[in-house]
């Protein structure tokens, strides 16, 4: 079996491990053997965390905690091996700030410090972006990360488009339009902005015109956190499946967060899929907030729309978890209660992972975006490594372009974009130097370069980088 190895050195380490604290201890399995054989056979997803900012210095925003080895996080790569999770949704977090850049910074810290996270792991975590990625990287035996944003607070009109793209290059393929906050693109369950300002509207024309430019990207819509005006506006705009990646159900405990039955049966009437979340503060009142409950809030969705809509999206390291389901390195024990209620394997296998495979394909699948439309012949290799910083605020941004075999370029297809921001470079045809400088003062911390080039049948190539300015 795929995981066997590995959790057999994993439960050694537990067995070898003694903690005081449930918080950052491992759960050493003790459960039937059928109920452990369908967990490891399948491969298990969970499309919501918040550990980036566990990652993260809270002061200057640079990744400075590995997760690769035992944390006091309700998610690291130890406790994902322990517990059986294959795979999880690293959310890129920000409820929005006033000043935009601000956001937009934010949100690229916590991207660039998953990309960190990996190059600090490489030998057993790895980053994907698509289904078969996925089942690649599981099938080495390697815990998989995938990026997403919660919280689309950089999107304005002058950036939008632009800047979308440059997360896709950066392996984004979930994003959430807005956090409880309001935004330039929708309402969340707040109904207020950042500054406290009431909002109203739903859906803007600036979020549908995203909606769709997601679709014809293949990323996945997130409708958690948004307001119900904003919610079936989405519906309405959107042409392939969407997720509700960390949301439970009102049917059984009356809270914002938590989803109607009429906007369950409209997800799943997209295709799409709700991804229990095990924040106890939206299973249940004080006292009934266990595994049980979350698994009741599992079965309520699949007696509503069937077992192909359901998933699990835990919200590990952005609250409190359930006492009896505190941390990753316990996820198994869903599985054991599935099985104790009488799920079949193939059933457990959809609710655990295949579901949530199955809406990533077909967004993908649904896709304007061809795969196959880069340049040939052409490679960029930008002068910055991902997550590097620069001095001072007006750099020179440089790659190199290389032809291949004496292919050709369009010189007049060259661009540089910076933040969402398109500026026309200058290139050096002797040695292939593709440059920017930055004239106008660069005013936050972390920033997105592409450099791109199209050769001369129309092929595109691009080359993606976060930056950040050093502190002098």
């Amino acid at each position: 079996m795929k995981k066997e190895l590995k959790k057999i050195l994993v439960l050694l380490l537990v067995s070898m491990f003694v903690v005081a604290s449930t918080t950052i201890g491992f759960a050493v399995p003790v459960t039937p053997e059928n109920a452990l054989r369908i967990h490891d056979d399948a491969i298990v997803i969970d499309t919501h965390n918040d550990t980036m900012l566990r990652v993260i210095d809270s002061n200057t925003w640079l990744p400075v905690n590995d997760i690769g080895s035992l944390t006091s996080a309700q998610l690291d790569i130890p406790k994902m091996e322990a517990g059986g999770l294959d795979v999880a949704f690293f959310g890129s977090y920000t409820g929005g700030y006033k000043e935009i850049g601000r956001a937009g910074s934010r949100l690229l810290a916590l991207i660039n410090a998953l990309h960190w996270t990996v190059r600090m792991n490489s030998e057993k975590f790895g980053l994907a972006m698509s289904v078969n990625e996925i089942e690649k990287l599981v099938h080495e035996g390697k815990s998989v990360g995938v990026p997403t944003i919660e919280g689309a607070y950089s999107l304005e009109e002058y950036n939008a488009i632009e800047l979308l793209h440059q997360y896709y290059d950066l392996g984004i393929r979930v994003v959430g339009l807005c956090w409880s906050n309001s935004n330039s693109l929708g309402e969340g369950v707040n109904e207020k902005y950042v500054d406290g300002t009431p909002s109203e509207g739903g859906l803007t024309e600036l979020g549908a015109n995203v909606v769709k430019e997601m679709n014809k990207l293949g990323m996945v819509v997130d409708v958690s956190h948004m307001n119900e005006e904003t919610f079936w506006d989405v519906i309405e705009v959107a042409e392939a499946p969407i997720m509700a990646s960390h949301s439970n159900v009102m049917g059984l405990y009356s809270h914002p967060r938590n989803l109607t039955d009429e906007q369950i049966i409209a997800i799943a009437n997209t295709g799409g899929i709700v991804q229990q979340n095990f924040y106890a503060g939206y299973l249940g009142p004080t006292g009934d907030r266990d595994l049980k409950k979350l698994v009741d809030h599992i079965e309520y969705v699949i007696d509503l729309v069937g077992i192909d809509h359901v998933g699990l999206g835990s919200d590990f390291d952005g609250g409190g978890m359930p006492v009896d389901l505190p941390n990753a390195s316990f996820y198994y024990r869903i599985t054991e209660e599935l099985v104790e209620r009488g799920y079949k394997k193939s059933e457990i296998e959809q609710i655990l992972g295949k579901n949530t495979l199955r809406v990533i394909k077909q967004v993908q699948n649904l896709a304007e975006k061809n795969p196959d439309n880069v340049g040939q012949g052409l490679t960029i290799i930008p002068e910055l490594e991902m997550g590097e910083g620069v001095s001072g605020n007006t750099p020179l941004l440089k790659a190199e372009v290389l032809r291949l075999n004496g292919s050709n370029i369009d010189e007049s297809s060259f661009r540089v974009i910076v933040d969402g921001i398109v500026y026309t470079p200058e290139f050096n045809a002797e040695t292939g130097e593709l440059s920017l400088q930055i004239e106008e003062p660069l005013v936050e911390k972390f920033h997105v370069v592409t450099f791109e080039a199209v050769n001369n049948s129309g092929k595109i190539t691009r080359e993606t980088r976060i930056f950040y300015i050093e502190e002098n």
